[in-house]
Order: structure tokens, then C-alpha cells, then sequence
């Protein structure tokens, strides 16, 4: 395996992590005015990624580091040609770092409930948006000779690419709603437990036609095929054990359902990185778009060191903060 393929495979797991940690705590967020009844119950839900919402976040800087130094070609037009919807996303995801932050430090029920908007808001644009534009990388966009985009903003929001923006936040919702009720007790968890199972049918129809469409209809592959079929039989059994009330395999099963599925999308778009509608070959690919051999072996070096020292501590991190909360654990205001 040359070193260009090593790195579109680890930006491939940097990206499953993100979606796979990430994907919990935005879950959460969205069901934070459904759950929340009142405000320490809100309190609770806010409080079970409250020790590692932002550590969840470094997966995506971190992939969209190493996308800038081993893909020099394929960050550029991503980031250009994505502006916008990439735009957003980062506002919604500053609005939200700065809800969870500024909510508690006045007792106003007004000033709670504006942020506990802009922590809805600001989970779901970014659940929505991250499908959308990982649609449109796996079915392609218009690159023109240059491997410049030469489309506008709506050429973005293509049926495909929509579809797939409503099928990560449907299953992020639902793997929100199972982590709730690993993490929580009482009557939050039952509710938690309810949502997961309805959301989880939802996102279960969504993902297999989505699936489906990208395998048939967009692109395909032995390998992608096995990932899919995984992936479905991994939310299924998750949603089997959320209904047995088994809410840790539960997770495992939507950690990993989700896990495939960009695995599945991935494996689809290799070799290519960006493909292009307009002429196959105008597409980036892992070749036309990489950096030096030796600035990819020095990160690779680089990597060697540093991953096992961040993966140690986040786990330690959620090995910490691994108990059930419930509103009993919360004071009166």
C-alpha cells in the first residue's frame, strides 16, 4: 500500500471517528427541547456531553488537517467549491460551543431558553449539512479541467445528496437517544429509550434506500456492498437491544452502523477523492491530488506518535464520566 492510500484511508477513519463520537452529542442536542421538560431535566440531558462535546470535535479538525497537508488539491476544491454549506456548518457549530458555554451564567429562564436554541440549532444544521455534503462528494460534482467547481450553490441540493443529509441526522438522532439512555435515569431514560426506537425505524427506511441509490445508482463495489449489508444488520441489532432495554449494546449497534455506513461511502468513492460529472477525467483522485512522498511519510511519522496518546486520553475521558445521571444529581437552581 503506497502512502497516499494510507491517508485516504486514515482521513477515512478520522471522519468515522467524528461522526461516530460527534454524531451522540448532536443527537442530544436536537432532542434537547423534546427531552428537556423542564430545567433540570434539561440540565441533565446538557450534562452527559458536557465533558466531551468539544473533545468530539478535534476528530474533524484533525481530518480536515490532514486533508490540507496529504490532499492539498482535494482540500482546496472541497473547501472552495463547498463554501458555503461549510460556512454554516462551522457557524452553527461555533453558536452551539458558545450556547453551551454562556447558558448557565445568568438564572433567567429567557436567557436559558435562547441558548438552549441556539444548542438545537446548532446540532441539528451541522447533522444535516455533513450528509449533504459527503452526498455530493461520493456522487460527484462539476470539476472542470482544472479541478476547479464550476457549479453554484445549488447544484449541492440534489435530491441524492439531500436524501443523505436527512440520513445522518436521522441517525444521529437516534444514536443520541440510545447514549441518553445509557446515560441517564428515571424517566428521561425510559422517554430516551422510546425516541430510539421510533427514530431508529425512520432512520433504518432511510439509510437502506439511500444505500441502495448509492450502490445502484451512483457508485458501487464489492466492498461496498459487505459494508453496507454490515452496516444495516448493525443498526438493526441495535435497535433490537434498545428495545430489550439493553442500552449498551444498543450503542454499539448504532457506533457501529454508523461507522459502516462511512466505511461504505469511502470504500464507493475510492480511487477517487472528488469525482467529477462533467468528465471522469477531470476527477480527483488519490494519485492527482496527494502531496510529496516525503511530506506523507513524515505524517505518517507524526501519527505513529501522536494518535495513540489522543485516543488514550478521550477514553480515559469517557471512562471518567462513564456514570448514569438522573435529576437527583442535579440542585435546585
Amino acid at each position: 500500500m503506497d502512502l497516499s492510500t494510507l491517508w485516504f484511508l486514515l482521513i477515512a477513519v478520522l471522519f468515522t471517528g467524528y461522526f461516530v463520537l460527534e454524531g451522540f452529542d448532536f443527537g442530544v442536542g436536537v432532542l434537547l427541547p423534546v427531552l428537556g421538560r423542564d430545567e433540570r431535566e434539561r440540565r441533565v440531558v446538557i450534562n452527559t456531553i458536557g465533558p466531551v462535546w468539544d473533545g468530539n470535535e478535534v476528530w474533524v479538525l484533525t481530518a480536515g488537517g490532514a486533508m490540507f497537508a496529504a490532499f492539498p488539491e482535494w482540500y482546496a476544491t472541497l473547501f472552495s467549491g463547498f463554501y458555503l454549506p461549510l460556512l454554516l456548518i462551522l457557524a452553527a457549530l461555533i453558536l452551539r460551543g458558545v450556547a453551551f458555554e454562556y447558558r448557565g451564567k445568568r438564572s433567567d429562564p429567557q436567557w436559558k431558553a435562547r441558548w438552549d436554541k441556539a444548542i438545537f440549532a446548532g446540532s441539528l444544521v451541522p447533522a444535516l449539512l455533513w450528509g449533504v455534503a459527503f452526498g455530493n462528494i461520493v456522487r460527484g460534482v462539476r470539476l472542470d479541467a482544472d479541478h476547479e467547481y464550476a457549479g453554484g450553490f445549488w447544484h449541492l441540493l440534489n435530491p441524492y445528496a439531500l436524501l443523505a443529509g436527512l440520513v445522518t441526522l436521522s441517525l444521529f438522532v437516534t444514536h443520541g437517544a440510545v447514549f441518553l439512555a445509557l446515560k441517564t435515569t428515571g424517566d428521561i431514560r425510559v422517554r430516551a429509550n422510546a425516541i430510539a426506537a421510533r427514530a431508529g425505524l425512520v432512520a433504518a427506511v432511510l439509510a437502506v434506500v439511500f444505500l441502495a441509490w448509492t450502490l445502484v445508482g451512483v457508485r458501487g463495489g464489492a466492498a461496498a456492498v459487505v459494508f453496507a449489508v454490515l452496516a444495516a444488520a448493525a443498526l438493526l441489532g441495535g435497535l433490537a437491544a434498545n428495545r430489550a432495554g439493553r442500552e449498551g449494546w444498543a450503542f454499539l449497534g448504532t457506533a457501529a452502523a454508523i461507522a459502516l455506513a462511512v466505511a461504505t461511502l469511502f470504500s464507493a468513492l475510492f480511487p477517487d477523492v472528488l469525482p467529477s460529472t462533467l468528465d471522469s477525467a477531470n476527477s480527483l483522485t488519490v494519485d492527482n491530488a496527494s502531496s510529496t512522498p516525503y511530506t506523507l511519510k513524515i505524517m505518517t511519522w507524526v501519527a505513529v506518535v501522536f494518535t495513540p496518546i489522543v485516543l488514550l486520553y478521550q477514553g480515559w475521558t469517557y471512562w471518567v464520566f462513564r456514570r448514569r445521571i438522573g435529576v437527583r444529581d442535579i440542585p435546585d437552581a
